[in-house]
Formats: structure tokens, C-alpha cells, sequence
């Protein structure tokens, strides 16, 4: 007859490491908590206890890489709320990192891989600003490497690229805004 898997599944390894502790009393001197989580680890295959969590914790991450990213929530509020309910920018922003987080929201609005005019590129900004000066978003967007352009300041691109985390967060806020605005 072969052996049965039983799994063991614990919320926690240390309390219940702590009573497996306290449970075993040979007359020796009892092994400590840290040696009692290194045996269970070991008796589950991994070398020692910081091996049984590195995997755990390596695993959390493969199942959802963008968890392990800390966002700046707060820096995202500050970009968010200069965004009208349409998701248009209304100002331009004067501190330099919300500029940044909110020329993002731009770049994603911009079609990948199409080459733009400078006037086909300011058309499409004028609909996504308030206040006028899609020079100075064009501008920005090219220097922050966000987009490609031709000498003469013909034919732009948007460049391909990873957003960081604040800015993905900010651009999904900024279309459920406009999806609820459209609706």
C-alpha cells in the first residue's frame, strides 16, 4: 500500500512552533523556538527556517509581481487631484516630480508607434489639458525621453517604455475617471 500526502497547512509557523516547543520534554534541555522552526523547515525540505520563508516570499511575488512595488500613494493623490472629473490636466503642476507623474498620464493617452506633426501632437494634447500650452507638455514629454522627434521637431513618437508603479496607478485612476465621466 503507498504512502499518503497529508499536508500540513499552518498560518503561522512560529506559534506553532512555540507548542511544539513546549511539548517536547525528553529530560534533555529543550530546544529552543528557533531551533524547533529550523527542525519543522528541515523536515519539510528546505535547509533551514530563512530558506522556507525566502521561498514563500519569492513565491508571493511570482504570483503577483506588482505587489512587491511600494507606490508613493500620497504623490499620486497630489498628481490626481490636478486632474479635472473629465481627467483633463487643469494647471501645470510647479513641483517638478508631480509634473513628471502627470506627463505619464500623456504618454499613455498618446498612440504607440504612430509618427505625429508637431500640430497632429498638439492637437491631441489641447484634449487633455485646460490651460492652453500644449508647447510646454510637447516640450517635457521629449526631454524626459517619453517621446522621439526629429531635429527639425517633425515627426514625433511616443517612446515605448515601463511606466513606474506611481504612474500606472495614476494613469488606471485617470481612465476609471473618465470611464465613469463618460458613462
Amino acid at each position: 500500500m503507498s504512502k499518503q500526502t497529508i499536508p500540513l497547512v499552518v498560518e503561522d509557523i512560529s506559534p506553532f512552533a512555540r507548542a511544539l516547543a513546549r511539548q517536547i520534554d525528553d529530560g534533555k534541555e529543550r530546544p529552543s523556538h528557533l531551533s524547533v522552526m529550523n527542525m519543522i523547515s528541515r523536515a519539510a525540505g528546505f535547509r533551514n527556517f530563512q530558506h522556507l520563508r525566502a521561498a514563500h516570499m519569492a513565491g508571493g511575488r511570482l504570483a503577483n509581481p506588482h505587489a512587491a512595488e511600494t507606490i508613493d500613494h500620497q504623490l499620486v493623490e497630489r498628481s490626481l487631484n490636478r486632474f479635472d472629473s473629465a481627467g483633463r490636466l487643469r494647471q501645470w503642476p510647479s513641483r517638478r516630480k508631480i509634473q513628471d507623474l502627470c506627463l505619464w498620464a500623456f504618454w499613455a493617452a498618446l498612440p504607440a508607434r504612430t509618427l505625429m506633426s508637431e500640430r497632429e501632437i498638439n492637437a491631441r494634447l489641447r484634449e487633455m489639458h485646460t490651460f492652453n500650452d500644449p508647447a510646454i507638455l510637447r516640450r517635457t514629454l521629449f526631454s524626459l525621453g517619453m517621446m522621439t522627434r526629429n531635429p527639425d521637431g517633425s515627426d514625433y513618437c511616443r517612446k515605448e517604455q515601463a511606466p513606474p508603479p506611481e504612474a500606472r496607478e495614476l494613469i488606471s485612476l485617470l481612465e476609471a475617471r473618465r470611464r465613469a465621466k463618460a458613462a
